[in-house]
């Protein structure tokens, strides 16, 4: 089963670049890896400086954090730098107070030619009460770079588990949509 996950993405890999700028072959291909090697977490206390004047956390900084909880993930599975192309909504579900520690767990969910999807998930936890909320969840796109910022193949991601695989499947819908809205807002340009 798992083998079905890697050969359609190795044949979508395998395609020339939407530029013609190089084409791919089996052969170039870096080896798949599992989800499990690019998952990574962050913990952040949140302290004044990290809060509005109601002492509750600035959503951009918690969207800082997403970001980097994000890149964690990309760099372990591209092994190379990566630079956000994009993230696809964020819903802030409660709010995080001065004193609260955040958590952010992040993991790739499919990989494509030279960008990967990532999830990233937020808790915030209350260490003295014991309890732990889901703050907020977010699917960001990074690009694979080079020193120079040129484009880079990525590899293949494994996926392995229920979870992991309607994470990956999701991962293929959620990169159609985006294709479909980018498409629409250019011909509403036009």
């Amino acid at each position: 089963m798992l083998s079905r996950f890697v050969a359609e993405q190795a044949v979508h890999s395998a395609c020339s670049c939407v530029h013609g700028k190089y084409a791919m072959t089996d052969a170039h291909l870096p080896a798949p890896r599992p989800v499990r090697g690019s998952q990574s977490e962050m913990a952040e206390l949140v302290l004044p400086n990290d809060a509005n004047p109601l002492g509750a956390l600035l959503g951009g900084r918690l969207m800082h954090w997403i970001d980097l909880a994000g890149a964690m993930a990309a760099h372990r599975h591209a092994r190379s730098y990566v630079v956000t192309a994009s993230v696809d909504h964020i819903d802030f579900l409660v709010p995080v107070h001065v004193g609260s520690l955040v958590i952010l767990r992040s993991s790739v969910n499919r990989a494509f030619r030279t960008s990967m999807e990532v999830g990233v998930k937020v808790w915030v936890e209350n260490y003295i009460q014991d309890k732990r909320l889901h703050v907020a969840s977010a699917h960001l796109t990074f690009v694979a770079v080079d020193g120079k910022g040129g484009r880079l193949v990525v590899p293949p991601v494994i996926p392995e588990g229920e979870k992991e695989k309607r994470r990956f499947d999701d991962a293929g819908r959620r990169r159609d949509l985006r294709r479909a809205e980018l498409e629409r807002r250019l011909q509403a340009k036009r």
